[in-house]
């Protein structure tokens, strides 16, 4: 599955649900095409939310990626 960008992931739930309910209108509640589409739309849920808990990384952590050795981002364990 190819990532939604977080702006663009809401109207895109809303073409697939519109998109769901036409197919299963026209195909039947309880066709193959009418799953799938309801499929795709729990896919399209799903990466909204995950996409949610995704915090960004801050001036640090971008640092820390770049630097690993640095002092600042040493990591103590006791």
């Amino acid at each position: 599955m190819t990532t939604t960008p977080p702006g663009n992931i809401e109207s895109k739930i809303e073409e697939e649900l519109e998109s769901a309910r036409t197919v299963c209108d026209v195909k039947g509640a309880t066709s193959g095409e009418c799953a799938a589409a309801w499929d795709a739309v729990e896919e399209l849920q799903a990466e909204a939310s995950h996409q949610k808990q995704v915090k960004p990384k801050n001036s640090l952590d971008k640092f820390c990626d770049d630097n690993p050795d640095a002092a600042e981002c040493r990591i103590y364990e006791e």
